[in-house]
């Protein structure tokens, strides 16, 4: 009889993972004990030596569905123990590196059993398994245990114990379990509702047209009928939303097909265990609202990924309920999703009809995941429940513990220690006091979990930026990484790049290095630092914040560039119905007088521009509408053919910094337009026209210092269009390109960024 130790690394924590062990063990003959040590299961397996092997291959090739084995380490044990029967001992704590579960959506076993009538968790709104149910949200720390999470709070029935102790059972050492006699409760705040009533009151509501707060895994929704145009515009007045898309919560699958275009490997993910928002193209003749997403071809669509969300759709109370509900996040314009009764009652109160609330605690908010899809792929947007905080393994040999803050916009951090990189849940943007706390508190709270003592802070250098503050109000050593950089860096990152890259970095804004407005980049890029190789032509971008949301201000400052002559500039910004003569006028002086003025190279600032040039939008309503709009009107047209034209070279400077030719893209487009060609020809030719100039950007770069790898971030390649054609022009000319994946190109992944320059600073 031979005595194994076996340590395994990944996620194994409130996953099944124990139970697993301990039944395998049982089928196999082998005696010993499993334990949950934090940074990873520890198993001491006794037995012959074959039963040995084909228990360790088991665990390494077959665990638990929700399981991620990373690592297994294998030692034969010398001591003299011996055991008569295997158990799950109690767990215990150790330092190392820490893997935590991710929040997971309902399993269908236990769909099944939520609306068996004979089931004794029949329409329960907590139902859970050792395969499902909330994970991050309600941890309170390592190693994962039911009291180390808000669970702790309600004791377990002796039905729910039974079940809970039996390795026979589907939730045996399920930290979550719990039944309708020992569990959370759902109920209506500020009325007298609760369990089945609140439910039913809930349906009454959102079946009437109102307007209801619920509260899920990690934050509140405000919820009402995605199919009622009159209070899905409500919906948009009271958030003060007029344009930006709601998500919608299908009943089910077949609900989702009936809307949508969904592909094979689309409909795995939509009803898989992560359950994130996939955005979809619309189907003619569908029943969501159009006022969910005014003038756009796609809509957020996700399926019911929580109890509480099942029996919204299917109760028997006999209230008729659409198969559609709006499902958007329950916050105020520009704050953190509510996770706390007091934050909805404050918050949420004035956006809706009634508020239905549960009594277990989230310790940590986690929005909605949203994903697009490139190239019959994933291609995240926003990464969060579902997929935070799974690390991400970069470098080797590393040591060390850092933490990149993130950015302003669509903030998420990242904690590291030595070789993985965990990003945060998404946690907001910067302009609102709300979200700053929120900031402070998940960075807090993630280092108690991951068990993380950052020795340094990494941020944007921007000197006005509340994320930066945050850091430099930590205590710690702050490193300050340039923008562009750090998206270049996370790129490389996702995609396991250490050697040398040249980085496109193409984003709405990052403070340069020179004291200007970057923003459409060309770096030589590696771990230890980066050089600007070029750019974007340089304009003058007038009207401070104001620019960055109404892109006619960029439009006038590009035609002021083409155009000095004020009296010619007047007529032609009166004839594309650009500004009135106050607005103008009012620009000009800026321009003019060199007020509230500063030199730009923002790609994104392009993208708004070009929109109010084409008359598409002059200004946005939210963060990327103009450029998002200006992408749909060139899908429209897309593959009707080729520019007639290829783009003039880059130019190049005396510092050797080389400038693309955009502005005689803005010009050739001001032709055109003048010309009354079609709109969405002119919107698909400036996407094609800029990444054949980014190809050119590539080359010259490619001249300046041998490399061939080509790494694509930025807010802008969020734009899959622009994606898809400057990735085909570059694999054409022989480039290796890198794109992401799972981290967001935009701001929501330069954490990742921030920490590899970070922990590579600590290295030296």
């Amino acid at each position: 009889m031979a005595l194994w130790n076996l340590k395994v690394y990944g996620i194994v924590q409130g996953v099944g993972f124990r139970p697993f062990v301990s039944r395998l063990a049982d089928r196999m003959g082998i005696f010993g004990t499993v334990a949950n040590k934090g940074p990873y299961v520890e198993i001491f397996a006794q037995g012959d030596e074959s039963a040995l092997g084909a228990f360790r291959e088991e665990i390494l090739h077959h665990p638990p569905i929700r399981a991620a084995v990373l690592k297994l380490d294998t030692e034969v044990s010398d001591t003299d123990e011996n055991f008569t029967r295997f158990d799950i001992i109690e767990s215990e704590k150790e330092q190392g590196k820490i893997f935590v579960s991710p929040d997971i959506a309902t399993c269908e076993e236990c769909k099944r059993e939520l609306f068996d009538s004979q089931d004794r968790r029949y329409l329960h709104p907590f139902i859970n398994c050792t395969a499902c149910g909330p994970r991050l949200t309600i941890l309170d720390a390592m190693p994962y245990d039911r009291e180390r999470t808000s669970m702790g709070e309600f004791p377990m029935c002796p039905a729910c114990e039974q079940e809970y102790t039996h390795a026979e059972t589907r939730r045996y050492d399920a930290q979550p379990v719990c039944c309708n006699d020992c569990g959370p409760e759902v109920y209506l705040i500020d009325g007298n509702e609760r369990g089945s009533a609140a439910i039913t009151r809930t349906r009454k509501i959102l079946a009437q047209g109102g307007i209801v707060a619920i509260k899920g895994i990690g934050g509140f929704h405000l919820a009402c009928d995605a199919t009622n145009e009159e209070t899905v515009r409500r919906l948009r007045t009271l958030k003060h939303r007029p344009c930006k898309p709601f998500a919608v919560m299908a009943r089910d699958l077949q609900a989702a097909m009936r809307e949508c275009v969904i592909a094979d490997w689309q409909k795995e993910i939509l009803a898989g265990h992560q359950k994130p928002i996939l955005l979809l193209s619309k189907k003619n003749g569908g029943r969501i609202a159009e006022a969910a997403a005014p003038g756009n071809p796609r809509i957020g669509l996700m399926l019911p990924y929580a109890p509480i969300q099942m029996l919204l759709f299917d109760y028997p109370d006999g209230i008729r309920m659409p198969d559609l509900l709006i499902m958007t996040s329950g916050n105020p314009s520009g704050a953190p999703i509510c996770r706390t009764d007091e934050d909805a009652k404050a918050a949420l109160a004035p956006l809706c009809d009634a508020i239905l609330s549960h009594n277990r605690n989230i310790r940590l908010r986690a929005d909605d995941s949203v994903m697009d899809s490139f190239r019959n792929g994933p291609y995240m947007i926003r990464r969060s429940r579902g997929y935070a905080p799974l690390p991400v393994f970069f470098g080797k040999n590393l040591k060390g513990q850092v933490l990149g803050i993130g950015g302003e916009l669509k903030n998420s951090f990242a904690l590291a220690r030595d070789d993985l990189f965990y990003l945060s849940p998404y946690i907001g943007d910067m302009s609102d006091l709300r979200t700053v706390q929120a900031l402070k508190e998940s960075v807090e709270r993630m280092e108690h979990l991951l068990e993380i003592r950052p020795s340094v802070v990494a941020c944007d250098p921007h000197p006005r930026y509340h994320a930066s503050e945050v850091a430099k109000a930590l205590g710690l050593p702050v490193l300050e990484v340039q923008h562009h950089y750090a998206h270049i860096l996370s790129c490389m990152a996702e995609n396991g790049c250490t050697d040398p890259v040249i980085g496109v970095s193409f984003d709405g804004t990052g403070y340069g290095t020179d004291g200007t407005i970057w923003g459409g980049e060309f770096l030589l890029a590696d771990l230890k630092g980066f050089r600007r190789l070029g750019s974007i032509e340089p304009f003058l971008q007038a009207g401070g914040e104001k620019a960055s949301e109404e892109g006619w201000r960029i439009a006038v400052s590009l035609l002021y560039g083409l155009l000095p002559d004020r009296n010619q500039l007047a007529e032609l910004v009166e004839k594309l119905h650009l500004a009135n003569e106050q607005e103008l006028s009012a620009q000009l002086f800026m321009l003019e007088q060199q007020v509230n003025c500063i030199t730009s190279t923002s790609a994104g600032r392009l993208f708004d521009a070009v929109s109010a040039l084409l008359g598409i939008r002059k200004s946005s309503t939210f963060e990327g509408e103009a450029s998002m709009y200006l992408q749909f009107a060139a899908e429209r047209y897309a593959g009707h053919g080729l520019p007639s034209a290829a783009p003039a070279a880059p130019s190049a400077l005396a510092n050797g910094c080389f400038h693309l030719p955009t502005g005689e893209l803005f010009r050739r487009l001001l032709r055109k337009r003048l010309s009354h060609l079609p709109t969405e020809q002119l919107a698909y030719e400036f996407h094609e026209e800029l990444a054949l100039q980014i190809l050119q950007g590539c080359q010259r770069s490619s001249e300046l210092t041998g490399l061939r790898t080509i790494a694509l971030s930025g807010g802008v390649f969020q734009n899959t269009l622009l994606l898809r054609l400057t990735c085909d022009l570059l694999k054409a000319s022989g480039f290796r390109c890198l794109h992401h994946h799972l981290i967001p190109a935009n701001d929501g992944g330069i954490a990742l960024g921030q920490a590899v320059a970070a922990m590579y600073a600590v290295q030296s």
